[in-house]
């Protein structure tokens, strides 16, 4: 074998050597599963990224990452929006992508302080339609209270993109005392949802597919960052916050609960579903467990705090529907179980591919 054949050969990774069985071992190209916020994708960072990049800031794997700079601590995210449509109710690309890095970085507690905006653009694209989407990010920025501080700008030839890809990162700073991780979480903590979920993965799709469900869905999309701080000014000590975007409030659990180490038990019934959502799932025969959220979160909260977090969530705009839904246990770790209304359980398992596809 030449000399350059022997070199490329040594840096393709041995896809049978892989401990993790299906689904990522038997895909040998990039599937669109592999962005769907569930299994695979955990599967491509464990198995590909991970250990490329290695690094102890990189191994927390949450929604942001919580470094140390000069004494200060900081949270730090990136994110990137490939949505489809452009604009859809209650909000656009823009905003997405505002409010999704906003969000990560609320998920550590941190308020942002400075984003950066990457845009890839499609040659042949609207410059009406570039110019909406970047009114669109600023006016989402002004209402978060955060800066655009700096970005770049590329094109790709016509067919190699999709409109408008977005790009964005986000710095912010974490109040002392403040310690949010899932690691903190402990059997008896209380999970509490922000509100109703579901509705932002059911606008896009009525609106890319041309569904009817007999009532308007507007995207939930928003900046969860005074809700948060309403919360953590209530009690400091909460364990563990996210935001159930892509896999849904399934997949934000599932994580919580493998990196815990703990079960978590969540009452069916008590899961605030919207009926034009859950019609919406039954028509097309989705979970609302798995469906992306763009303005709602999830929190495990210390038992003797929960009263005082959900009267504080309450309190605010964002918040009002905020509703306990289950919480962790000693019994089957990393596992977690849904009661059903008939009295029976039944296992709320990570998703495996993409349920919805382009939602973020």
């Amino acid at each position: 074998m030449p000399e350059t054949n022997q070199a490329l050969t040594a840096h393709v990774p041995d896809l049978l050597a892989w401990t993790c069985p299906a689904p990522l071992r038997d895909q040998p190209r990039v599937v669109m599963g592999h962005g769907g916020g569930g299994a695979m994708s955990a599967e491509l960072v464990d198995h590909v990224f991970a250990p490329a990049f290695g690094g102890e800031v990189l191994s927390q794997l949450g929604d942001s990452a919580a470094i140390s700079l000069g004494g200060v601590r900081l949270a730090f995210s990136t994110d990137s929006f490939v949505v489809r449509p452009l604009f859809f109710p209650g909000g656009s690309i823009g905003d997405l992508a505002v409010n999704g890095t906003v969000n990560d970085l609320a998920m550590s507690g941190a308020r942002t302080a400075y984003l950066s905006c990457g845009f890839i653009l499609e040659e042949g694209v609207g410059m009406s339609v570039v110019a909406r989407v970047a009114e669109a990010l600023g006016a989402a920025a002004r209402a978060a209270d955060v800066e655009v501080a700096t970005g770049d700008t590329k094109v790709v030839e016509a067919g190699h993109g999709d409109g408008i890809f977005i790009n964005t990162a986000g710095i912010g700073l974490i109040p002392a005392g403040v310690d949010l991780r899932p690691q903190r979480v402990v059997p008896g903590d209380v999970v509490i949802v922000s509100g109703a979920i579901g509705v932002h993965g059911m606008a896009i799709m009525s609106v890319r597919e041309g569904l009817e469900f007999g009532v308007d869905l507007e995207s939930d999309c928003a900046a969860l960052g005074g809700l948060v701080e309403a919360m953590l000014a209530a009690a400091p000590d909460l364990h563990v916050l996210r935001d159930p975007t892509r896999g849904g409030l399934a997949a934000a659990l599932n994580e919580i609960a493998v990196a815990a180490g703990v079960g978590v038990v969540i009452q069916e019934r008590s899961v605030p579903v919207p009926p034009a959502v859950a019609n919406a799932c039954a028509i097309l025969g989705l979970d609302p467990l798995y469906v992306a959220n763009e303005g709602k979160l999830v929190a495990f909260v210390p038992r003797e705090h929960a009263d005082a977090v959900l009267a504080a969530m309450r309190s605010h705009p964002l918040g009002a529907g905020a509703t306990v839904i289950g919480e962790a246990v000693q019994a089957h770790p990393g596992i977690v179980v849904a009661r059903t209304g008939l009295g029976g359980t039944r296992v709320v398992d990570l998703p495996i591919g993409e349920q919805l596809p382009r939602i973020c």
